[in-house]
């Protein structure tokens, strides 16, 4: 698993692993914070439809899933 800095999710770009609908390539469009600095909600969207869904921010280090950037 690798580390991912949670401040800098916010249009992070990812690939997923198993492309479903042939959604490929996503963006993180929405990250939102507690007091205290932990992320509490964050979106991601599919750039080939605009299709947006909520993940845990941190299935994201599952490099069985996702690779980060655009691959």
């Amino acid at each position: 698993m690798k580390t991912i800095n949670p401040k800098k999710l916010l249009n992070s770009k990812w690939t997923s692993v198993s492309p479903a609908k042939k959604e490929k390539h996503f963006i993180v469009t929405e990250v939102e914070f507690d007091e205290e600095g932990i992320v509490v909600h964050c979106m991601i969207e599919a750039v080939i439809s605009k299709r947006s869904s909520p993940i845990e921010w941190r299935a994201l280090k599952d490099s069985r899933q996702w690779l980060y950037g655009w691959k």
